[in-house]
């Protein structure tokens, strides 16, 4: 429900209800102590929790992720359709940062893994948080490098179709209905709002499902 009816909301009403998202989903998987395998209660009126038996404090958790709108030398725009997403919902690359990486490194990495593309002037443009369950995305936008490939190839395992599309064949597919993008919620949307150069032309798939969710 909040992903549909985040957009909606003030800002101050969709900030209350990712912070209480967050919480209750770290609370549903923290009945137990990870040191020590102890049973956990509630401390701190909810934003931490204490192990009955070694006595130590857990905070919520967090996971660092990135999302990133790559370009390449005709500034077309790679989207990407996850393997588990529904059909012909389409977006930009996203993924997790891993242990001892930085985030610059972790938008290289992952765009190479599911695409096959080299980046580079990878640069930060905003944060979202994103609690389902935790996450806290990081949005960038990076170029092709001029010696990569010129067209994707998707890793046939998180990612199974990838290609670059120019603003006037990112419309006309929307359009048409072969393909639909992110919901105004989420920062995937605002980074190809930026990109497009304006509002997302609607497409058929997300009108259906706005009618019956009431989004």
């Amino acid at each position: 429900a909040l992903r549909a009816m985040g957009a909606q909301m003030t800002a101050r009403d969709a900030g209350l209800a990712t912070t209480a998202t967050a919480l209750a989903a770290w609370h549903a998987r923290s009945a137990y102590c990870p040191g020590c395998g102890g049973r956990t209660e509630i401390i701190e009126a909810g934003w931490a929790r204490r192990c009955s038996d070694c006595a130590t404090v857990h905070f919520p958790r967090t996971d660092p992720a990135v999302i990133m709108a790559v370009t390449d030398t005709s500034d077309r725009l790679l989207l990407v359709r996850g393997a588990t997403w529904a059909p012909r919902r389409y977006s930009v690359v996203a993924g997790f940062v891993e242990a001892g990486e930085s985030v610059e490194a972790a938008v290289a990495r992952e765009v190479w893994e599911e695409a096959g593309l080299r980046v580079a002037d990878v640069e930060y443009v905003a944060s979202q948080p994103w609690p389902f369950p935790r996450s806290q995305m990081m949005g960038f936008v990076a170029q092709l490098r001029s010696d990569a490939p010129r067209e994707p190839e998707p890793d046939g395992v998180e990612i199974d179709q990838a290609r670059f599309y120019s603003r006037e064949e990112f419309a006309a597919a929307l359009l048409s209905g072969r393909i639909s993008a992110p919901g105004p919620a989420s920062i995937a949307h605002a980074l190809l709002v930026e990109w497009f150069g304006g509002p997302l032309p609607a497409s058929p798939i997300d009108a259906g499902l706005r009618s019956s969710t009431g989004w």
